[in-house]
C-alpha cells in the first residue's frame, strides 16, 4: 500500500478512495472565468482541481481562488521555482513541480521548505515528452525505465532535503509505455502514485486510450488519483473518469448498464430497446446494475446478477430481478415496466 498525503481536504494514497482530477483551461489571472469553470468540475463530480501558473499573475490569483473554490487547488509549475514559493504564499493546497528542472539545489531547498511548513504534498510530473537530454541517451528514448529513473531522480532532490510529502506521475501518449511505467515506479516506491495517459486525444478515441491505460493498472490495485486527458471541454474528463472507475469496481455512485451484444438468437429489437434503457438510467441516480437481453434461451444469461432486467422475443417482454423472472410483459411495455421496476428498488 502507498504512503498517503492529503490535498485539501482529499486523501490520497494509504487505502483512500481513488480520486478523481481535471485541470482548468482558462487563464488562471481570470479569477471568475476559471472559479465558473471549477464549480462546474465539481458539480460534475471532481475531486482535485489544477490550474496553469505560468506567471505571478496567475501566482497571486491563487489567493482569491482559494478563498471560494469548492475544490483543493493545485499548482502547475514549470521551471521557476519563485511561481511555487508564490503559490505556497497564497495557500495553494498542492505544487506540481520536477525539482530538477527549478535550478539550484538552494532554489530546491526553498520550494521543499515552504512545502513543508505549510503541510502542502508535491506532485513530480514526469512527461514522456520532456526527458531529460541524458536519460533519454541512455535508455534511447523515452521507454518506462527512463520515466521511471526520472522521476526517482527528482523525488531525490526532495528527499535531501528530508521532504517525502511526493505524489508522482510517469505520463506517456503511449498505453505500454505508461503502464508499463507505472507498474515498475510500483515496485520501486511506495509514494501515491497519479495515473494519466497524457495527450489521450479527442473522444471518443481519448477516452479508450485513458479507459485502458489508467482502467487496466487500477484494476491491477496501481494507482491512487487520476486524470483522463481530453482535448475537450474539462468537465468531459470527469464523465469518463466516472465510467472507468466504474468499470475497475472502484466505485458504485450510479448505474450500471449490462446489455447482450447481439447474436442470431437475438429476437427483439435490442439495439435500439437498449438505447431507450440507457437514456432511462440517466435520470437514476441509484448504484444499481441494469441488464438488456436479446432473447430468453438462457434466462437472464450472464446478466443474473444484475440488479433488474428485461429480456424479450417474439413480442413478448421477460421482466428478472436477480436472476429470476419476475413478470412478462407485452413487448412495447418492457421500458415502463422496467422504470416501475426500479423505483422498487
Amino acid at each position: 500500500m502507498s504512503r498517503q498525503i492529503r490535498v485539501g481536504a482529499v486523501a490520497v494514497g494509504g487505502g483512500a478512495p481513488v480520486s478523481i482530477q481535471s485541470m482548468t483551461n482558462t487563464p488562471t489571472h481570470d479569477v471568475a472565468a476559471t472559479l465558473n469553470q471549477i464549480r462546474a468540475l465539481a458539480t460534475a463530480g471532481c475531486q482535485i482541481v489544477r490550474v496553469a501558473v505560468p506567471d505571478q499573475a496567475a501566482a497571486q490569483a491563487i489567493g482569491p481562488l482559494k478563498a471560494h473554490s469548492p475544490l483543493p487547488l493545485v499548482a502547475d509549475i514549470h521551471f521557476d521555482y519563485r511561481l511555487a514559493l508564490e503559490a505556497v504564499r497564497q495557500g495553494v493546497d498542492k505544487i506540481r513541480i520536477n525539482p530538477g528542472n527549478i535550478g539550484a539545489p538552494e532554489r530546491v531547498k526553498a520550494v521543499a521548505d515552504a512545502c513543508r511548513e505549510r503541510g502542502i504534498p508535491i506532485r513530480i510530473g514526469v512527461n514522456g515528452g520532456s526527458l531529460e537530454k541524458p536519460l533519454l541517451a541512455k535508455y534511447g528514448g523515452p521507454t518506462p525505465e527512463a520515466l521511471v529513473d526520472s522521476a526517482l531522480g527528482h523525488a531525490a532532490l526532495l528527499e535531501q532535503y528530508g521532504f517525502h510529502d511526493i505524489c508522482i506521475s510517469l505520463k506517456s501518449s503511449s498505453v505500454p509505455v505508461t503502464m508499463r511505467a507505472y507498474q515498475l515506479m510500483a515496485q520501486r516506491c511506495d509514494y501515491p502514485l497519479h495515473l494519466g495517459v497524457t495527450e489521450a486525444g479527442t473522444p471518443p478515441a481519448g477516452v479508450l486510450k485513458s479507459a485502458v491505460g489508467i482502467g487496466g493498472l487500477l484494476a491491477l490495485g496501481i494507482g491512487d488519483t487520476f486524470r483522463v486527458t481530453l482535448t475537450a471541454d474539462p468537465v468531459e474528463e470527469i464523465a469518463a473518469a466516472k465510467q472507468i472507475l466504474r468499470a475497475a469496481g472502484l466505485r458504485r455512485d450510479g448505474p450500471e448498464l449490462i446489455a447482450c451484444p447481439t447474436c442470431g438468437r437475438t429476437q427483439i429489437g435490442l439495439i435500439p430497446l437498449a438505447q431507450q434503457v440507457e437514456r432511462l438510467l440517466e435520470q437514476v441516480d441509484k448504484p444499481i446494475t441494469v441488464a438488456v437481453m436479446g432473447c430468453v434461451v438462457n434466462g437472464p444469461g450472464e446478466a443474473s446478477h444484475a440488479d433488474v432486467g428485461i429480456a424479450g422475443g417474439r413480442g413478448e417482454g421477460v421482466l428478472f430481478r436477480r436472476g429470476k423472472i419476475v413478470g412478462k410483459v407485452p413487448e412495447e411495455q418492457l421500458i415502463p415496466a422496467l422504470k416501475k421496476l426500479i423505483d422498487t428498488l
